[in-house]
């Protein structure tokens, strides 16, 4: 006798159940770190230390200075992490690592001495990088229209990537919008290396 396998998620159902967890994930690290207080955001990256690589590029995208650091890094979190989902499940996995590790690493290697860097905002840069990068390697239509859409809603954004703010980690941004391009670049590589079925 056979049983039946669960249905599958639905991919919009399965995108905003991963993203919803995991900004829900930020929330609950910023709330506890009020309550305690833990000081969490000294798990953040310092640069050219050792304990400030690994745990820091691990642990920095899930720890904010505040309510407004996690809000402004939310939404445009959920909206491309949600697309990049829908469009590719393992091509956003793929973006999620590369944006996480090049931003984190880039961090490390040029931010100020002393500094510590926290918050999502070099994986945002990087799925930014990603949708856009996707437009011209995939070279399939709906990857370039969601890259003009992309563009139209969050372009403005791509400033970040200057040092143009204090006390904004416009490392952790450039890096990270390196890191979503180069993902894009694997993830198209990978698609039109892939052998085909018969």
């Amino acid at each position: 006798m056979t049983t039946a396998s669960p249905p599958a998620l639905h991919p919009l159902r399965r995108a905003l159940t991963l993203w919803g967890a995991l900004i829900a994930l930020m929330w609950a690290l910023l709330i506890a770190d009020w309550v305690l207080p833990a000081h969490l955001t000294m798990w953040g990256i310092t640069p050219r230390t050792l304990d400030g690589l690994i745990p820091g590029v691990l642990a920095a995208p899930f720890l904010h200075f505040g309510a407004g650091h996690l809000v402004s890094n939310m939404v445009p979190l959920a909206v491309m992490g949600t697309i990049a989902a829908l469009r590719d499940w393992r091509g956003m996995w793929t973006a999620l690592a590369f944006a996480t590790a090049v931003s984190g690493l880039g961090v490390w290697l040029i931010s100020p001495a002393h500094s510590i860097t926290a918050g999502a905002s070099g994986v945002v840069f990087g799925l930014f990088g990603y949708l856009l990068a996707r437009g011209v390697f995939m070279r399939k239509v709906g990857d370039f229209l969601i890259a003009v859409l992309v563009i139209a809603a969050y372009g403005s954004i791509i400033w970040g990537v200057l040092p143009t703010q204090p006390h904004i980690s416009w490392q952790a941004h450039l890096f990270g919008f390196l890191g979503g391009i180069l993902a894009a670049f694997v993830t198209a590589r990978d698609r039109r290396t892939a052998p085909e079925a018969a």
